[in-house]
């Protein structure tokens, strides 16, 4: 009656447990596929791509089929089922009026009729009234569920106490008895109870048995005893297993090693015949899957050695994201040789190990006889672990990788170092021998000197060129870490504001108005990145020697009109007077390149805006005198030639830094906190341009009276061309060397970014309300000079309930801070205009003494040491743009917690 019972008891649970997880399922997939029909739906209206469409269809065809399976699963309970039946309409209800009408409306281009039904809100409230009937489905199913755990429990109770009452039932009888039967009866008994004793004890010894010889209610009790030391010698199995597994991972370094091991360990533990392990390997756009290990196969030919996605069974499992068990395979599909002969597994199954949706590898496993469920259950409790160690095998090779390129970077620079020694020591004996055949040779005395006075010129030579190579590592420092600055302030705002707009996909907790206003910042942030990225590769190219000069006829007379229409706009934005003039003598048409001449001109004028507030900019095209063409242009003959300067009322520029400003990665002002920012390529790539175009660039400028670039065009003839493509030449056989140069540095800079991005991880509060109490009512002080980053971070922080104030430079911070001291925290961005993040942080800490509040750095200058440098600003923690917001969080936690700790 017990071990009935308990079996009732046992199916009951099993029963509970998997409806309730496959009730749950459905109804997450239900609405997992309406909410895809809703994001397909709205991507669609939004762009136009009919591309976002195919998670519509697919989410229409998947919801239906879930619908019927969890409509069939509930067929013993009537009353959900007529829930589910209330709730079917609704759904056919929003995909006719909601979803089919506004791709209809979409596809007719109907505007109007989009915006009403958008204004309406029409489909919003039925999507609600779904998520309403659903959670009100689910409720009902938890309480259902609820009464059936309590029945269980009542019935596990009872037959806990029916269970005690037979335990002293048999234990009378058996005293009885004893009296009676033989002593066999009373030690089968005894060791019945000392194995109960042991499992309450957890001292039993799992591979025992109890045997029993009589047939009765001992025999029963002593299988029932047996049969669980059988589920629990299982359980052991796979829990021991699974920790002897995942524990050989920790030393491996090599993804192939990983996957022998694994198949080596796993397959005999499976009772497996043969093994294979695939690794998933990406070449460009295609991905395939690589065999890389095995268990018992030959090298005879036969066998799979790669396949896609989809190809043969094994790709089909890989495709399907599922577990493959196929028996009764047949006997010619293949063989498992030994030295005795030849055997046909009959069993197959093929696992995928997924990770974060991705199929990273796939298991082939063959055996003699069926794989058992214990089997498949330690292979389940392995995939995620597997792919995990893959994953992380992956980043340590690829760290590895890194590491031994720097090295063998690092002895090239040994080898060439030693080298100069070398070459220094030869020298030095010159030198030496020089002296000594001075004071031989007495009459070769003037010689001696002469000869003495040129190594010194040598080395005076070598030592101004060395320390011009000093100047320009620097120079290239300064400007990676500005473009460093550049691409990350508006790579910051895209992802911050993109994971918001992807956040508020599942809440809806943005109208409109703000959708379009973080689209638009998301845009121009782009379109910034785009410019920056556009003037790197001209410069690269033309270093390189491979930018292209496309000669043609360019209308001179339509210049003046384009400008205007370009300009005319940042002219009235700043309040600055812009004027374009023309001389009536220029000409018409002249033979150049037209692309790169409009590029020329436009850098010029938005550098004279940039650097204007105030004042005129003046664009002025007429046609170069002869005494300048003679001064400045070497010509042959005679070819007209355009003067276009650029004349404004800005800064102006010292005499001194008037030509570095031309040079690649020099700029007037090379720090990060320089006042109109910028990343210093435009007037290199203008005089790159003009070079190539057979023409000059010319400067006249005084500090604060503003600045006049005059460019010299000559129309092109075939000598020019000639002379071009010779400049190309040139620049190809330099590019070698300054490609060298680069790749050094941005390798340098990789490496310096592995560095700095090990911030300590901060761990997770999992209680929200802690966090809301947290944040909210909390004073920030934030102090950022982008825009789009203060757009951004403003509404996430104010979302978390938090008061913000802005700070658009370093000085206007301590002014801030001067007026009021009550602020919570303080967000200090380190590259800005007036006063940057490093001084302002000591001014904080040094003369304001304000050192208990916590100080967080946001910073895109990651390079070596650039944490060290903050801190010891004054800087309480460090983290670097673009900004992970769950790790903004996790640091604001860390150190608001502390300083409430501190308070109470």
């Amino acid at each position: 009656m017990v071990m009935n019972r308990m079996a009732d008891l046992q199916n009951e649970i099993d029963y509970v447990s998997q409806r309730e997880i496959e009730v749950h399922n459905l109804t997450n997939y239900i609405q997992k596929n309406l909410l895809d029909m809703e994001s397909g739906m709205r991507g669609y209206v939004i762009s136009g791509d009919e591309e976002y469409l195919e998670s519509y269809y697919v989410g229409n065809r998947s919801w239906q089929d879930n619908y019927n399976k969890l409509y069939s699963l509930l067929e013993e309970d009537g009353r959900q089922q007529q829930h589910l039946e209330k709730i079917k309409p609704i759904i056919v209800n929003w995909v006719s009026a909601g979803g089919e009408f506004v791709i209809t409306q979409r596809k007719e281009n109907n505007i109007e009729a989009l915006n009403e039904f958008f204004e309406r809100r029409t489909g919003k409230r039925m999507m609600d009234e779904i998520r309403t009937q659903f959670d009100s489905f689910i409720d009902t199913e938890k309480n259902t569920m609820a009464k059936r755990i309590e029945k269980l429990n009542q019935e596990n109770r009872n037959l806990n106490i029916t269970l005690i009452v037979m335990i002293i039932l048999v234990t009378v009888i058996t005293i009885s008895t004893a009296i009676i039967l033989s002593n066999s009866i009373v030690n089968t008994i005894r060791q019945v109870i000392r194995n109960i004793r042991s499992i309450t004890d957890s001292e039993i010894d799992l591979t025992t048995r109890i045997k029993v010889k009589s047939h009765d209610e001992t025999r029963e009790l002593a299988d029932a005893m047996n049969d669980l030391l059988s589920s629990l010698e299982k359980q052991s199995w796979i829990q021991k297993n699974t920790t002897d597994i995942s524990a050989m991972y920790q030393e491996i370094t090599d993804t192939t090693e990983l996957s022998q091991t694994f198949i080596t360990k796993l397959a005999p533990l499976l009772e497996a015949a043969y093994g294979v392990v695939y690794l998933r390997k990406s070449e460009g756009r295609e991905t395939h899957y690589v065999r890389v290990s095995g268990y018992a196969i030959t090298d005879e030919p036969g066998g799979t050695v790669s396949f896609r996605m989809g190809e043969g069974l094994i790709g089909q499992a890989a495709f399907d994201k599922r577990i493959f068990l196929i028996d009764d395979m047949p006997e010619e599909h293949f063989k498992v040789t030994s030295g005795l002969g030849e055997s046909s597994p009959r069993h197959l199954l093929i696992a995928p190990i997924i990770v974060d949706g991705q199929v990273e590898a796939v298991i082939e496993l063959a055996a003699l006889q069926p794989f058992l469920s214990h089997h498949l259950t330690l292979l389940d409790e392995l995939q995620d672990k597997f792919g995990s160690a893959i994953i992380n095998v992956n980043g340590r090779m690829e760290v590895e990788r890194l590491l031994a390129e720097s090295q063998q970077l690092t002895e090239e620079l040994q080898v060439q170092s030693e080298e100069l020694q070398a070459q220094a020591e030869e020298l030095q004996m010159q030198q030496d021998q020089l002296s000594l055949t001075n004071e031989l040779l007495e009459e070769q005395k003037q010689f001696a000197e002469q000869r003495a006075y040129d190594l010194k010129m040598t080395k005076d030579e070598l030592e101004e060129y060395s320390l011009k190579l000093e100047k320009s590592s620097q120079y290239k420092s300064d400007f990676l870490a500005n473009m460093s600055h550049e691409l990350r302030t508006p790579l910051n705002s895209i992802i911050i504001l993109s994971q918001m707009l992807m956040e508020n996909e599942n809440n809806q907790e943005m109208d409109m108005e703000e959708v379009r206003e973080y689209s638009r910042v998301v845009f121009t942030s782009g379109k910034d990145l785009l410019r920056l990225i556009d003037d790197i590769l001209d410069l690269s190219k033309v270093e390189a020697g491979k930018m292209e000069i496309l000669a043609d006829e360019v209308n001179v007379t339509e210049i003046p009109q384009l400008m205007k229409n370009l300009f005319d706009p940042v002219a009235a934005k700043k309040n600055v007077s812009f004027e374009v003039k023309t001389d009536s003598d220029i000409p018409p048409v002249i033979l150049t390149d037209g692309k790169r001449l409009q590029q020329i001109v436009k850098n010029l004028l938005s550098n004279a805006f940039k650097f204007t507030n105030e004042g005129s900019v003046t664009l002025q095209i007429s046609s170069a005198e002869s005494e300048k063409v003679e001064e400045l242009l070497d010509l042959d003959e005679e070819v007209p030639v355009l003067a276009i300067s650029v004349t404004d009322t800005g800064i102006g520029i010292p005499h001194e830094k008037q030509q570095i400003i031309f040079e690649a990665f020099r700029q007037v002002d090379g720090t990060t906190n320089r006042q109109f920012g910028g990343t210093g390529l435009g007037l290199s790539i203008c005089r790159e341009f003009i070079r190539l175009l057979g023409g000059t660039i010319e400067l006249q400028s005084e500090p604060g009276k503003g600045s006049t670039f005059t460019v010299y065009v000559p129309s092109m003839t075939q000598e020019l061309e000639a002379q071009a493509q010779e400049e190309v030449l040139a620049l190809e056989e330099a590019a070698a060397t300054t490609t060298s140069e680069m790749e050094k540095r941005i390798e340098s800079t990789r490496e310096e970014e592995v560095e700095s991005s090990s911030v300590e991880e901060v761990e997770e509060v999992e209680d929200g309300s802690f966090d809301e109490q947290l944040f909210k009512g909390k004073k920030v002080l934030l102090v950022e000079d982008d825009g789009r980053n203060i757009l951004a971070l403003v509404k996430v922080l104010e979302k978390k309930g938090m008061k913000i104030v802005i700070a658009k430079n370093g000085q206007q911070a301590i002014d801030t801070l001067q007026e009021s001291s009550d602020f919570d925290m303080i967000f200090m961005d380190i590259m800005m205009p007036v006063m940057g993040g490093y001084e302002a942080m000591q001014i904080i800490r040094n003369d304001l003494q304000m050192h208990s509040i916590p100080i967080i750095a946001l910073t895109a200058k990651a390079m070596k040491g650039e944490r060290d440098k903050c801190i010891e600003a004054g800087a309480s923690d460090y983290i670097t743009k673009p900004l992970d917001m769950d790790q903004l969080f996790s640091l604001m936690r860390v150190w608001l917690t502390e300083q409430v700790n501190r308070d109470e």
